[in-house]
């Protein structure tokens, strides 16, 4: 992957921790990932106007895209609301990757050299090991988080197949999936009314507030991500961004107070080295 690249989607991984992080520490998660949507798919919409359609091709790939986003995000909360992030988060970054790798071998008819395959590798077993050395994680919760990370994977490599067809269309494709994120309102009004989602604008402005710049954190994250995968292996791009799991423990432990041991930080490193390969 070319330096520039990779520094693109380090930076990805970063946005990525700083909204999940936000995410986690606000009271009322499905709440916030709401908003979260709502900022993202408003600001698609907008940026839609003023772009060109993405190629037919790619449309199929977009609408399925958008609609294992969805999933992933219910799944996402569900996880954050049985878990803590430093338990959610890696278990389902960490397991992405080596699905990507397979998905994009299955339907992408991609090929990745040994060292990069060592790179993965060190990424996501680091990764998961951080999950697994909190020996009070429940199997309900590991498959919780485990879920997320096959959606995580699923739209992955939807992605990476379908802005390939999207004639270098990368900020339109992902401007149109994300319009898919009005699903989310949609959805939580039906399930809690809209006094709930509008109530919070006067009563708890603040988190409102952290909520819809998250979303915009989480749509530059992501669509340096999608930008990247029409570049670089979905696999290497995928265990790349999911380093942000050594940026989340750091958070976690400065802004949320929860707990991070010597060998957690031990096992972050390994994780920053498969990154190191990555980059060769």
């Amino acid at each position: 992957m070319l330096s520039y690249t990779g520094g693109l989607v380090l930076l990805a991984a970063i946005l990525h921790a700083g909204w999940n992080a936000m995410l986690h520490g606000n009271r009322d998660r499905y709440l916030s990932m709401t908003w979260m949507s709502i900022a993202i798919a408003l600001v698609s919409t907008v940026a839609a106007v003023f772009l060109p359609l993405p190629a037919e091709a790619a449309w199929p790939y977009i609408v399925a895209s958008g609609l294992v986003h969805i999933i992933y995000n219910m799944s996402l909360v569900r996880s954050y609301q049985r878990c803590d992030l430093a338990v959610a988060y890696p278990i389902a970054r960490g397991s992405s990757p080596l699905l990507v790798t397979l998905g994009a071998a299955l339907f992408a008819q991609e090929a990745i050299s040994p060292l990069h395959a060592l790179g993965i590798a060190l990424i996501s077993g680091g990764i998961l090991t951080l999950a697994l050395q909190d020996r009070h994680v429940s199997r309900a919760d590991a498959l919780a988080a485990l879920t997320t990370g096959v959606m995580i994977a699923l739209y992955t490599v939807i992605d990476g197949i379908g802005v390939r067809l999207s004639d270098g269309q990368a900020l339109a494709y992902t401007v149109w999936m994300f319009m898919f994120y009005w699903l989310m309102p949609v959805l939580f009004v039906a399930m809690r009314g809209c006094a709930a989602l509008l109530n919070p604008l006067r009563a708890t402005p603040a988190a409102v507030g952290s909520s819809l710049m998250g979303g915009l954190v989480s749509l530059a994250a992501y669509g340096i991500v999608i930008w990247a995968l029409q570049l670089g292996a979905m696999g290497a791009v995928s265990a790349l961004r999911e380093t942000s799991v050594v940026f989340a423990a750091l958070i976690g432990r400065v802004f949320l107070r929860e707990a991070v041991s010597g060998k957690r930080w031990i096992v972050c490193l390994v994780v920053a080295a498969g990154a190191v390969i990555l980059g060769l």
